[in-house]
């Protein structure tokens, strides 16, 4: 059996000093807690080991912690000015007519209203329709079973950003 060599970003998550290593997780994550779990779970073996303590942490999140990773997001249709990660993330609404974008505006808005929350989705690879479809769909939502979809949207979201980390060369 042959071994797969181990990806860069993972070398370089496991070497990191402490402050630094915590500081690019919680880039992926704005979680303090969840930095935290897999700080401390360090060093990882494979990728897969990466993202299934992740899922772990994600699971052990308290409804604070939660509130916390959500404040890490910005709208959907309102990437963060210079965050080339919201943008990318959210490049489905990049060519959006006005009147879609001004609707995503408004449904933001009452998402947020009724769940004291931005709309988190992980908009990767979905279109502006598709993002919008998904806020009218789960805007009638209870607030239980919309924090549960939540933390599974933050899971892959997580995963996405950890793919990144874990692949990029120095």
């Amino acid at each position: 059996m042959t071994s797969t060599p181990t990806p860069p970003g993972l070398t370089r998550l496991n070497d990191l000093e402490e402050r630094a290593a915590f500081t690019a997780l919680h880039e992926a994550c704005a979680s303090t807690a969840w930095a935290r779990r897999l700080l401390a779970a360090r060093p990882y073996a494979t990728a897969e080991e990466l993202y299934a303590a992740s899922d772990a942490a994600m699971a052990e999140l308290t409804t604070a912690d939660l509130e916390e990773a959500i404040a890490g997001h910005p709208p959907i249709g309102r990437p963060r000015p210079g965050d080339p990660a919201s943008a990318r993330e959210q490049r489905g609404m990049a060519g959006a007519s006005a009147e879609l974008r001004a609707e995503m505006v408004d449904l933001n808005l009452a998402y947020q209203e009724r769940f004291g929350h931005v709309f988190l989705i992980c908009a990767t690879g979905k279109s502006a329709e598709q993002m919008r479809d998904a806020v009218r769909a789960r805007i009638g939502n209870p607030p239980e079973r919309e924090r549960e979809i939540v933390r599974i949207e933050l899971g892959r979201i997580n995963r996405i950003r950890l793919a990144r980390l874990v692949e990029e060369d120095a």
